[in-house]
């Protein structure tokens, strides 16, 4: 969604009307990104999340997992900065495992994996229940425990009508992404719970509208019981919250980790990896030559906590006192207001963060390199560069590995998409250092080229991601060249046996109208002849019509989209936007088809989209088709992963099989 008025940062002068003015938390002191030193702190490598151990199901031996998810302080900044306050998952009978990110989930194709995934947002001390550590647009589609809605009615799961800043117990529920699972495990957005703290206030629903597991275990306050079956491709998952309108913030906060999933006759035909990656039961100092690296922007106050916008203002480069439009519940033109007090289209923070050091750098050897890459901001597209000739050989992605490895000097990645990428330094001598550049906007992305397009990130600050300082090597590296690499034989999906349009969208105010002055301020006046629609107000998924129209729809709108199961079908997303969106649809691991653009001109998929995917980008004004089997029963979510537009409406369940 690209801004109306004016770049982010850029403080504008404004008239406005008189209206009520949205209530504001305390401000805290941003933090200058450029004062907080770079490539001072050693890359953190996650380590193997601990087993609570395993147990028995039908005579086989499952993986069991205790995990919950904390608040505690954190190193994110450079010592001496002050530490952040930050929640993750950890094992619970593990408390020095709780990081952020957390610790990685190694599974074995066709070996299940069962997780009690616990919410342990509470005080350790008096088990009362942790407010949010951001603040809660509580007009949005949520969780919304308390059960105040909008409409009057008393339920969970629906639009609140509260401004104020909201003080109960935080939803959580975890969705392994690109996970092939039944819905009773697949964390669907309104299956959340909070934790079994001594204080939830009376009268509140304590699990969401549409809360499963697992059959035929006991439910437990505070916890949920999924299992993963792992029958799929070896390949890179990753875990972390889906709670409804708030999974924006909840990922912010912390809770996020890799789930690495190898093995059972997917992995190479012929070559060797680098390797070792972490496992349990290694000796400390061990060195790892296969590293995760989860990528994400985050902003700092100068007490070291996270900073993540509390009001529109942000999205408009406004100071808030000059933002005084009408937004929900009050009137506006026409009825109530529909633009939410807090939530903004986009957020781009101003730090790079990996594995959650901001900035930081790893001692590498004069050898091969196998990074598990994530881009899990909010809104960012990261295009990966160097600041010496440097190849990311990729061979892996969402869905496991490509067909054949392809070589490229720049890797672009969309929110939640993975790369399986390998580096080799053997050209560099010890004492060199190369950066790990992001040439990707500061903005929200349409496409195109850096310099060209758009302009790149900030070089002195979110233009820089990380650091490789390259040290003697201490034992051959035995890896295979990647350009010789036998990768598994691709196997394609049949015949669609169906084509199914759908459409992503993009929603102006239909309440509030406004000015744009020559200034670039903002005059909320309906009665000017020259107001148009403030927004965006939503971004949204829905169909298309009969004359190719985006027909846009709400969340909790009938479902349109219902395959049979066993069916495959081809989805032509058509994107009535201005900008780029990561869509991704649960259950299944899709093959992009091709792309066509408004003059009708077919594109084939990238090279390292050849293979099987979970989350694609879909660019303006192009058709994006993908091809899926859906061989799994019950209710899922197809949506966009820029959290934002999720958390607002840009996300539809859709149902396989015979709906109940």
């Amino acid at each position: 969604m690209k801004r109306k008025n004016s770049m982010l940062g850029v403080v504008i002068f404004a008239l406005f009307s008189s209206t009520t003015l949205i209530p504001a938390a305390l401000a805290q002191a941003p933090l200058d990104p450029v004062s907080i030193p770079k490539f001072v702190a050693p890359l953190v490598i996650p380590p193997a999340m601990p087993l609570s151990g395993e147990v028995m199901e039908k005579g086989k031996k499952v993986d069991f997992y205790e995990i919950a998810v904390r608040q505690f302080q954190q190193q994110v900044l450079p010592a001496p900065l002050p530490a952040t306050t930050v929640w993750s998952y950890g094992s619970i009978n593990h408390p020095a495992t709780f990081h952020y990110p957390a610790f990685t989930i190694e599974a074995r194709v066709k070996k299940p994996v069962r997780v009690k995934w616990i919410n342990d947002l509470k005080d350790q001390s008096t088990g009362a229940y942790l407010p949010h550590l951001l603040r809660v647009d509580q007009t949005l589609h949520w969780a919304n425990p308390g059960r105040q809605c909008l409409d009057g009615s008393q339920r969970t799961d629906c639009a609140g009508f509260s401004q104020l800043p909201y003080s109960g117990p935080v939803p959580i529920v975890s969705h392994v992404h690109g996970a092939h699972v039944g819905p009773e495990s697949d964390g669907f957005p309104t299956s959340w719970y909070l934790p079994a703290a001594s204080n939830i206030p009376s009268g509140y629903a304590t699990r969401g509208s549409d809360f499963e597991q697992i059959a035929g275990v006991p439910v437990q306050e505070g916890a949920a019981l999924f299992q993963y079956p792992n029958d799929q491709k070896a390949t890179t998952l990753w875990y972390h919250d889906h709670a409804l309108g708030l999974t924006r913030l909840n990922v912010y906060a912390g809770p996020a980790g890799f789930y690495l999933l190898r093995g059972g006759g997917s992995d190479l035909r012929a070559g060797v990896l680098p390797g070792p990656a972490p496992a349990l039961g290694d000796p400390p100092g061990k060195k790892y030559y296969e590293i995760p690296l989860a990528i994400q922007d985050r902003s700092f106050n100068e007490d070291g906590s996270l900073s993540y916008p509390d009001n529109r203002a942000f999205f408009e480069a406004l100071p808030v006192n000059q933002l005084k439009i009408p937004f929900i519940p009050e009137q506006a033109t026409g009825g109530r207001s529909d633009i939410p007090p807090v939530w903004n289209p986009e957020f781009f923070g101003n730090t790079m963060v990996v594995n959650g050091k901001t900035w930081p750098y790893l001692e590498v050897e004069p050898r091969q390199y196998r990074f598990r890459m994530l881009n899990g901001s909010d809104s960012r597209f990261l295009i990966l560069s160097s600041d010496q000739p440097l190849v990311f050989w990729q061979i892996g992605s969402d869905g496991g590995f490509l067909p054949r490895p392809v070589s490229q000097s720049r890797l672009l990645m969309g929110p939640a998409e993975r790369a399986d990428v390998i580096v080799d330094f053997s050209s560099f001598r010890p004492g060199s250092t190369i950066t790990l550049l992001n040439l990707g906007p500061d903005e929200p992305f349409g496409g195109g080229a850096p310099g060209i397009d758009f302009p790149a990130a900030n070089p002195e600050t979110t233009g820089k991601v990380m650091q490789f300082r390259v040290v003697p090597l201490t034992s051959p590296d035995s890896s295979t060249n990647p350009a010789n690499l036998k990768l598994p034989a691709f196997s394609p999906l049949g015949n669609a046996g169906n084509t199914r349009q759908v459409s992503l969208n993009e929603a102006d105010s239909a309440t509030v109208l406004v000015t744009y002055k020559h200034n670039g301020g903002i005059v909320y006046d309906p009665t000017d002849p020259q107001a148009v629609p403030f927004g965006p107000s939503m971004a949204m998924l829905g169909t298309v019509d009969s004359e190719g129209m985006g027909m846009p729809m709400m969340f909790d709108d009938p479902i349109t989209e219902n395959p049979a199961l066993g069916a495959t079908e081809i989805w032509e997303i058509s994107n009535f936007t201005m900008d780029a969106h990561p869509i991704h649809l649960h259950q299944v691991q899709f093959q992009v088809v091709n792309r066509q653009n408004a003059a009708g001109e077919l594109r084939a998929p990238e090279p390292w989209e050849k293979g099987f995917k979970d989350t694609v980008i879909a660019y303006p004004d192009e058709i994006t088709r993908i091809k899926a089997k859906f061989d799994l029963a019950g209710k899922y979510v197809w949506h966009c992963h820029i959290l934002s537009h999720e958390d607002n409406e840009m996300m539809r369940p859709f149902y396989v099989g015979p709906m109940r």
